[in-house]
Formats: C-alpha cells, sequence, structure tokens
C-alpha cells in the first residue's frame, strides 16, 4: 500500500491555523495515510486504537520497506479515521447512493473503498477545507494505488456528493436528498 505515496503533491490548501506549504503536505500525509489505515482495517480487522498507534508511532517519519512515510498531521489523520469509523454507515448510504446503477461500495476495491469513504468524511466534517481541495487531495491519493478509471470516480462521487454534503450538514441528509 505505500508505493505511491512519493506521487502525492501538496494543493493549495489554507489550514485552520493559517499554516504554510508544510502544514499542506502535513495534511496530505495525513489523508494517504489515513487512506491506507482505513484499508488495513478493512482487509485486515485491525482495531482502531492500534491502526492510530501503528501510524503515529511506528509509521509517521519513518522508511519502511524502501517507502518513507511523509511526516503527517497526526491530528487531522487521526480525525479521519475516527471520524469515518463513527459515521461509518451514513458515509457508506450516501456513497452507495452516488456510485453509479449497479455498483455498491462491497463490489468495489477495498482502497477505493478507503479513499470515498475518507473523502465523504472530509467533505461533511472539515468544512474549514475547500470542496474543490478535498476532491482533489482524494483524486490525487487514488492516482497514486491506481493507473485505471479509478481517480474518475473518485472525481464523480465526491463532486456528486460536496454540495449536499456541505449545504445539508451531514451525510445522512444528503443521503436522503435533502437541502
Amino acid at each position: 500500500m505505500t508505493q505511491g505515496a512519493g506521487k502525492m503533491t501538496a494543493t493549495a490548501e489554507t489550514p485552520a491555523s493559517g499554516g504554510d506549504k508544510h502544514d499542506a503536505q502535513a495534511r496530505s500525509s495525513a489523508r494517504l495515510c489515513a487512506v491506507q489505515a482505513l484499508y488495513q482495517m478493512d482487509v485486515a480487522g485491525t482495531a482502531l486504537d492500534d491502526i492510530v498507534d501503528e501510524f503515529v508511532h511506528h509509521r509517521f517519519g519513518q522508511e519502511i520497506e524502501g517507502s518513507v512515510y511523509a511526516r503527517a498531521d497526526e491530528a487531522h489523520f487521526e480525525d479521519i479515521i475516527r471520524g469515518v469509523v463513527r459515521e461509518q454507515r451514513d458515509i457508506d448510504v450516501a456513497v452507495n447512493g452516488a456510485l453509479a446503477k449497479g455498483w455498491t461500495l462491497a463490489r468495489i476495491d477495498a482502497t477505493l473503498r478507503a479513499i470515498l469513504r475518507a473523502g465523504v468524511y472530509e467533505l461533511r466534517r472539515c468544512k474549514n477545507v475547500p470542496i474543490k481541495v478535498v476532491i482533489n487531495e482524494y483524486v490525487d491519493v487514488a492516482h497514486a494505488f491506481f493507473e485505471g478509471d479509478e481517480p474518475g470516480v473518485v472525481n464523480a462521487v465526491l463532486d456528486k456528493l460536496s454540495g449536499t454534503v456541505r449545504k445539508a450538514g451531514g451525510v445522512g441528509d444528503a443521503a436522503a436528498g435533502s437541502s
């Protein structure tokens, strides 16, 4: 899962702290690591607290099997994965509603599933980050893992959900189609 981590590029993001490019890069790294952590939880069944500990204390800023894990925004990383776990039912309903006819989260690749869940969570809860930045960041994450149509799927699903999720203030409202 760490292949492609070097392909990530920072986007123009203004963190809540009014930080600089380093803050944006740390958030980009947090997003990539959150997707990796969600994937590991999904596939290997790793417990939430164990995965947080593993990434924060043993991966961030370390070289593992030839891949370097950049220093990540630990608070953002933890917010994303804990938030996805806490709100997964609502997130999944929204994503299932936004996928093309005949497709469900259960049917798609585990990495793509993790990317979509993290992206929807961040659209919903990280209102200090512009919608375009969230979408672009998760499309970049998808490019780190996929060479096919998957980045386009991420773009389409997050774009479709972005307006209703932000307007309604929550995933459940977006899934129900209210504004």
